[in-house]
């Protein structure tokens, strides 16, 4: 196993964000729905691949520590601003800022932590918050793909974001905790 593999689905998670953010908010396609959502879950399959060989084969780098959580939040930030700012779910723009805030927030706190010589890698509960967020973009994609989706369920997807939202808060005071180097 070439142990950049892990590293190279992470850098391709990346580098496709833009592509889904285009036909997300620019195409003007039919079908540009159907495409960020196949876009969308074929860049979450690399989170979860590139996590699963990197446990698999033991291989643990620092840029992995640093750049996966980092795509996921620029992955799950650009659907998540589609799902608030794009009919027909209209997501309270509050639950965007909060994730968006909580993000940030946490990008940064790694960042300092980086430059006192300590790697903080995310830990279960921010990975099953991102499988919660993730699940649920999905979800939503998939019933928009399709067509329009009921009053009814529009609703569920709020609350569910809602949910998600403060599983997103929670998980972020980890963060805040002081931290030990190595």
């Amino acid at each position: 196993m070439n142990r950049n593999v892990p590293n190279a689905l992470t850098l391709a998670r990346i580098l496709v964000i833009p592509v889904f953010a285009w036909f997300l908010f620019a195409s003007h396609a039919d079908s540009r729905i159907l495409i960020s959502l196949i876009i969308f879950v074929l860049a979450s399959f690399t989170d979860y691949l590139d996590g699963a060989l990197a446990r698999k084969y033991n291989i643990i780098s620092n840029f992995g520590k640093i750049m996966d959580p980092l795509a996921d939040k620029l992955l799950v930030l650009t659907a998540l601003a589609g799902l608030t700012w794009l009919e027909p779910y209209r997501l309270p723009w509050l639950i965007f800022v909060l994730i968006f805030l909580r993000e940030a927030v946490i990008t940064i706190l790694r960042e300092v932590y980086k430059k006192k010589g300590i790697i903080v890698a995310a830990d279960k509960l921010g990975k099953f918050k991102t499988v919660t967020q993730m699940c649920g973009i999905i979800i939503a994609f998939s019933v928009w793909a399709s067509g329009d989706p009921t009053q009814l369920f529009r609703l569920i997807v709020i609350l569910w974001f809602w949910g998600v939202t403060v599983l997103t808060l929670i998980s972020g005071m980890n963060y805040l905790k002081p931290q030990k180097k190595g």
